[in-house]
């Protein structure tokens, strides 16, 4: 018998250049003395917050557990899949890029980095950089960074509250002020910066110029619109399915029960990310877990039933792996 439990995750937060003092639309309670670019959720070395596996790491538990843990969804049972966090730009991003899964391997990594951003917080005028200009060529984007023009030739679109994006691996890409972005990833670090404004960082032109493509399947996810799951006054909806994640995005007024598998019968892990309010997540023969916006919680896959219970409201985000191939979302520009 597992001794694993939903899993309440520490908040590592990341300083960045790009990042901000201020992070309380997401954090009202907390005070920072440098600039916060990123709060890591579900990160390898993400500590447990809560029970008697408090301050063991998912890397730590992935070993133990494997599939315990992870699920039969995930490839690697020895490898927790899927990197959570909010980003809080306060200025731009660097111009990056990402390798898809055969570039990754490649190299000799365990995974690419395709990923998507829910749009949770944007001012007016917010804005993301997904791909290059039609028209662009490998050749000529190389030829703008070294003249220092590289934003010219990037594909700029407007971001609103509640859409989500999707970073397909090759893509090159930045992320504007004015947004705070939940992420929702493969787990891999693995970044190329291509462009960087004159900031004193390294980049890593090589290794970017050979794995970023010049169309790939990025954009806003076309999807249909929250519908209220029967019997009762809570909603649901799907905010994108790929091959590497589900998530969906759930607003409860009222207890909603939950499985750790999908229609094709296989398990995974599920990650609970508060967006706003409060709640408990509820799994037999566990200790009921309290998060809030901002918070994680981490749910075994071997866990079969659990359930959130509101306190007055929640609205929260839930990631998995699909159990069956899956296509590539569909998206606009």
């Amino acid at each position: 018998m597992s001794d694993l439990y939903p899993l309440l995750m520490s908040p590592v937060f990341d300083p960045r250049p790009w990042g901000t003092l201020d992070l309380s639309p997401v954090y009202p309670d907390r005070r920072f003395d440098e600039k916060i670019g990123e709060s890591w959720l579900t990160g390898e070395d993400g500590k447990v917050a809560n029970g008697h596996l408090k301050g063991k790491s998912l890397a730590e538990l992935t070993t133990q557990s494997g599939r315990e843990l992870v699920g039969e969804a995930a490839t690697d049972p020895s490898r927790f899949p899927l990197l959570t966090k909010f980003l809080f730009p306060h200025e731009k991003l660097s111009v990056q890029v990402h390798p898809d899964d055969a570039a990754a391997h490649r190299a000799g990594e365990p995974c690419g980095k395709n990923e998507c951003w829910y749009v949770a917080h944007a001012k007016p005028g917010a804005q993301v950089a997904l791909g290059l200009k039609a028209g662009t060529t490998r050749q000529e984007f190389q030829q703008a960074i070294q003249q220092k023009r590289a934003e010219e030739f990037l594909n700029w679109i407007d971001v609103f509250p509640g859409e989500m994006i999707y970073i397909a691996g090759g893509t090159v890409h930045t992320l504007g002020p004015g947004s705070i972005m939940v992420e929702t990833q493969q787990q891999s670090d693995t970044t190329y910066r291509l462009y960087d404004y004159g900031r004193p960082r390294e980049l890593h032109l090589q290794q970017g110029l050979s794995v970023m493509k010049e169309n790939t399947g990025s954009g806003k996810v076309l999807r249909p619109p929250p519908e209220e799951i029967p019997g009762t006054r809570n909603r649901r909806a799907q905010l994108v399915a790929s091959p590497y994640f589900v998530v969906e995005m759930f607003e409860l007024k009222h207890s909603q029960e939950f499985q750790t598998t999908d229609d094709s019968g296989k398990s995974s892990v599920q990650i609970l990310t508060a967006v706003e309010g409060c709640g408990v997540v509820e799994s037999p023969g566990a200790e009921p877990v309290t998060f809030a916006k901002g918070d994680a919680v981490v749910v075994p896959a071997f866990a079969g039933r659990f359930s959130v219970r509101p306190q007055w409201s929640v609205e929260f985000l839930k990631s998995r792996l699909p159990g069956k191939a899956m296509p590539e979302p569909t998206v606009r520009m």
